[in-house]
């Protein structure tokens, strides 16, 4: 392996995987109006600004120049909500995109690697949901993202997808910061008690993503479809009442203690889009394939809350953990 394209290398995910890929081979990573932000060999190496998900036409090209051995694809539309409103874009960005990646990785004979998300379920039940389960996605988002999933499989092109959901990070926007962002400003919080899944890192995913692609360089065959999250379920409540005990127990400055987050239904926070109820995701094939063992979901939570500490803190006190967001464009938000 000589050269990896990464995609949404500035999201919470790419970011993630600019560090956990380095050590594997030379990491292109293209954003959207950007040509590489690796340093280039020479001119002739410099791409197109084809870094945009928006033109696949492009993007092809840029894939084709670059020629590279694998396709790392985070770059997706999350804004779920609003996809209930753009589903053209939506579908755009999610699945004709990721189709065109893959049709380019069968020409040139690169692996595509690329990352799905638990909306492909509906949340029915209470177990968690195996590789092999039907999908019936309950939103625009949920229905792009699995278009995608299929368009890649039909491709003929060698793949990995991986299925990844609850994540967080210490850049950006996400629940764990949005919850330290509230619980300095208010006593009390109302939380969803009905909807469970695995808080994971993007850290972790990153990580894993990683460890698998050395072991398919030789075990080609265990390509595939792969569930990736941390070990153990919380409800968000549950979730929640975490961070903000980790946190107030290393002197965060919260007026909410865990005693006041309320558990409510989903139903108190009607929302455009429709959300599962159950977002468990099943990491028995991927452990089993690669000889791998997810950690506690608590760990990367600790983790998280810890490394915020460490950065939050200045001369002036603590700052938002939601305002240390990367650079991030409006299509290409966060990962898949």
């Amino acid at each position: 392996m000589k050269r990896i394209v990464l995609l949404g290398g500035n999201g919470q995910l790419g970011w993630e995987l600019r560090r956990s890929l380095a050590p594997l081979a030379e990491v292109v990573a293209l954003e959207r109006g950007s040509s590489s932000m690796s340093t280039p060999r020479s001119a002739a190496d410099l791409p197109p600004p084809c870094g945009d998900l928006r033109r696949p036409d492009a993007l092809a090209t840029a894939i084709r120049k670059l020629r590279p051995d694998v396709v790392v694809n985070a770059a997706a539309y999350t804004a779920v909500d609003r996809a209930e409103s753009e589903p053209a874009v939506a579908a755009s960005l999610n699945a004709t995109a990721p189709g065109v990646l893959a049709r380019v990785g069968a020409e040139i004979g690169a692996l595509l690697v690329h990352f799905s998300t638990d909306f492909v379920f509906d949340g029915s039940g209470d177990r968690a949901w195996a590789e092999e389960d039907r999908a019936a996605p309950l939103n625009v988002y949920g229905h792009t993202k699995l278009d995608g999933e299929e368009l890649v499989r039909a491709s003929g092109c060698r793949h990995l997808i991986l299925r990844a959901g609850w994540l967080h990070a210490p850049r950006g926007v996400n629940f764990p910061s949005t919850m330290l962002r509230l619980a300095s400003e208010r006593r009390e919080l109302q939380v969803v008690d009905d909807r469970f899944g695995a808080p994971t890192g993007t850290d972790l995913v990153a990580d894993v993503t990683a460890q698998v692609l050395r072991t398919l360089a030789s075990r080609p065959e265990l390509v595939g479809t792969y569930h990736v999250a941390a070990a153990g379920a919380a409800s968000l409540f549950e979730y929640a009442r975490d961070v903000i005990e980790r946190a107030r127990a290393r002197g965060w400055p919260l007026r909410t203690s865990s005693s006041c987050i309320v558990p409510v239904p989903s139903s108190a926070f009607p929302t455009a889009a429709r959300r599962p109820l159950n977002c468990r995701l099943d990491c028995r094939k991927l452990e089993r394939a690669f000889g791998m063992r997810m950690p506690p979901w608590q760990d990367g939570v600790d983790r998280l809350v810890a490394e915020l500490s460490d950065h939050a803190a200045d001369g002036r006190g603590y700052v938002s953990p939601g305002d240390r967001r990367g650079p991030r464009s409006a299509a290409e938000r966060d990962s898949a």
